[in-house]
């Protein structure tokens, strides 16, 4: 199996420079640049069309938002995951509205980033706990903007139960075993969740859920 490629777009060399490292000495990762701000790093995923980049948020010349909304526009294709301080509410959403494919924040242990991104290549959305905690926990205070309910009627009772646990940021693997299916049987619900709702990836069909109120019916 062929490597996956990233692209490493962060302002902080040392950082940038130490993630490197720590994600070559992978043997099924492959860092393939590196870029220091947002426009560096369109520049770069033109140029090198990564299979994954890793994006900050907060940069100079062009911030991450920004980038990933012009990396998404251009090679849809390719994965974008914020990796970032910011625990911020707004910041995930503003994220997950420019396209991103996931959220995580540094604080993340590296085997856990290795983790969500061998994850990612299978399909599924790496979100930091912590940020799906922290939007349950607003959604309970806040009025929510429901999208229109009759895309929720259209999933199928088993559908709507693996969106919930796919909202509280289960992997594929554990949805499985919360439900006592197979892995393929879950991959074929999320497709399908995903194709009904008119979403692009299991980020935004989580923010979705969340929204709705279908995570708390749990």
């Amino acid at each position: 199996m062929n490597p996956l490629r990233l692209l490493l777009v962060d302002d902080h060399i040392l950082f940038r420079k130490a993630l490197a490292r720590l994600l070559d000495a992978q043997p099924d990762f492959q860092v393939v640049g590196e870029a220091s701000d947002g426009a560096e790093g369109v520049e770069k995923a033109r140029a090198l069309r990564p299979d994954v980049v890793l994006m900050d948020l907060r940069m100079p010349v062009c911030d991450g938002l920004e980038a990933t909304r012009q990396i998404k526009r251009e090679l849809p294709g390719t994965r974008v995951v914020i990796l970032t301080v910011s625990e911020d509410d707004q910041d995930f959403l503003a994220a997950i509205r420019h396209g991103a494919d996931g959220y995580l924040v540094k604080n993340i242990r590296p085997e856990v980033l290795f983790q969500e991104l061998r994850g990612l290549a299978k399909g599924e959305a790496p979100i930091s706990r912590e940020m799906v905690s922290k939007l349950l926990r607003q959604m309970t205070y806040q009025e929510r903007s429901c999208p229109p309910v009759g895309l929720i009627e259209t999933l199928s009772e088993r559908e709507r139960e693996v969106l919930a646990l796919l909202a509280e940021g289960l992997s594929n693997e554990e949805i499985a075993g919360e439900l006592n299916i197979a892995v393929n049987t879950v991959r074929n619900h999320v497709r399908n969740i995903l194709e009904k709702l008119g979403v692009r990836n299991r980020v935004q069909a989580a923010v979705y859920a969340v929204r709705c109120g279908l995570a708390e019916q749990r």
